[in-house]
């Protein structure tokens, strides 16, 4: 592996670089996860890889964009990531050093320390050492369930005290830092605003079955759930092996396509949508897909990802993200000659004005307590620089070409998509109520909650057994918001 290869993951939003493994020779073994809901067989690498340098080139590259950083001298070098994944060390498993580190490094002699927990336990953990005052500094913010939970539960801090919000560094992202604004106060340290779905699919099959090319229905303005839905129809046949709609959660790709989430944050207030016609047209969108045998069943596969069927031809459309297709392909083996990939935004309702993707706001929580503010801030502006300088997006654009095979039409095309995102953020906030208004909507099984609409149970009945619980728990966070702001 090219040591130009070596430092994609920090150039991409901190969400996604967990699910980056670099490619390298070596062999890869099968990991088993059992969820609540479901058993997940995955592939991963077991390869050893120096990830810890840098060309030349890329060297100047860090002086350039180090240049744009302000001069701060950190009296306290030290910040504490706690997480369930360590988003920016090097790593056996050919995670490379992100560029944020490096960057921290070299402008301001600064050390990440990794505090590891676990996803089941992460929210157990960060109260743990909140309470216990442990002085852990920083969270990600891009986790669905932080906001506005640990607002709520006084987990985080206010940034206002330490950012100034005129200062030109926050150009490029001072829209998204309004997105987790509760009252008058700022809660979480934004560096970008990005989808996190979008619909892949083989022009290969797009072709070979006569079937209106979905890029080219999006540049015509035409890219809409009916377009979608005719080529589903025309192409599926489960009994002959021929499949449409797949994704681990490609419903949630589609929730939010008509503007209006399950949970939103409308005036610093948290406001339940289970009622509005929006998420019913949705719904019941989705019960038609199941009718029409149009949405993948994955028992069928014993609950194990099946993208290759994309490359045979057996199957239509995957909603996904972009992370799917920037990890070692052995990870995820599509079998898409590099050519034939394409993608789109996720489509919305026909007549529709105005285009909406699932938004997710990048970027870190401050935590109550925490011993470094001052450090999490300067780290936040390499961040930022990190993912804006044009010398650190052009190593990632080279290693996008090279490792993954990605043109740079699908570069941009996938930069396109993020711009819906920015235009119009529609975020969704029902993880960050509670474990189980998150279960009983977005999150939950096949069989549960409204995600089954999807897979053959009634929307009026779900709604009429689960919204008055939902409402009553947004109601319940909102006050204990209130309180926690008044104190702050």
């Amino acid at each position: 592996m090219k040591k130009a290869n070596r430092i994609l993951s920090g150039l991409l939003s901190v969400s996604l670089i967990a699910a980056l493994s670099a490619c390298g020779g070596g062999v890869a073994e099968e990991t088993t996860t059992t969820t609540e809901f479901e058993t997940v067989t995955t592939t991963v690498p077991t390869v050893t890889l120096n990830t810890t340098s840098f060309l030349d080139e890329e060297q100047e590259a860090f002086l350039n964009a180090a240049e744009k950083l302000p001069d701060i001298e950190l009296a306290d070098k030290e910040i504490k990531w706690l997480a369930h994944y360590d988003a920016f060390h090097p790593n056996d498993a050919g995670q490379p050093k992100s560029p944020v580190l490096e960057l921290f490094e070299q402008k301001y002699g600064g050390e990440v320390t990794f505090v590891e927990t676990t996803w089941n336990a992460r929210f157990d953990d960060l109260s743990t050492f909140v309470l216990g005052a442990e002085g852990l500094d920083f969270f990600p913010g891009d986790d669905e369930a932080s906001y506005p939970k640990g607002v709520a539960n006084g987990m985080f801090q206010p940034v206002d005290d330490y950012i100034n919000l005129d200062d030109p560094i926050w150009d490029n992202v001072r829209s998204g830092m309004e997105v987790n604004k509760y009252g008058d106060k700022h809660y979480e340290l934004v560096t970008s605003i990005n989808s996190r779905f979008l619909l892949s699919y083989s022009a290969k099959t797009i072709e070979e079955n006569g079937l209106e090319d979905p890029y080219e229905q999006w540049q015509a303005g035409e890219w809409n759930w009916d377009t979608f839905k005719a080529s589903l129809l025309d192409f599926v046949d489960v009994e002959n092996g021929m499949y449409g709609l797949d994704g681990w959660y490609a419903e949630r790709g589609l929730f939010v396509t008509t503007g209006k989430t399950m949970v939103s944050v409308e005036d610093g207030q948290l406001v339940c949508n289970i009622n509005s016609p929006e998420v019913e047209k949705v719904m019941l969108f989705g019960e038609d897909l199941f009718k029409n045998n149009l949405v993948k069943d994955k028992a069928q596969a014993k609950y194990t990802i099946q993208p290759e069927l994309m490359g045979e031809g057996k199957e239509l459309f995957y909603i996904g993200g972009w992370y799917d297709y920037t990890q070692d392909p052995e990870v995820w083996p599509t079998k898409i000659a590099p050519e034939d990939l394409r993608i789109v935004p996720v489509p919305c309702p026909a007549g529709q004005e105005t285009q909406y993707t699932v938004t997710r706001a990048d970027g870190y929580s401050l935590l109550k307590g925490a011993s470094n503010p001052e450090g999490v801030v300067a780290f936040t502006y390499c961040q930022i620089i990190a993912d804006a300088d044009e010398g650190l997006k052009a190593v990632a654009k080279r290693q996008y070409n090279e490792d993954f095979q990605l043109s740079d039409e699908i570069i941009a095309v996938n930069d396109a998509i993020n711009q819906i995102a920015r235009d119009n953020p529609c975020i969704e906030y029902a993880a960050g109520v509670s474990d189980d208004v998150q279960r009983a909507t977005t999150d939950g099984g096949e069989d549960i909650g409204i995600r089954s609409t999807f897979h053959g149970h009634d929307w009026a009945t779900i709604r009429e057994s689960t919204a008055d619980d939902i409402i009553t728990q947004v109601e319940d966070v909102n006050k204990k918001l209130q309180e926690v702001l008044a104190a702050d």
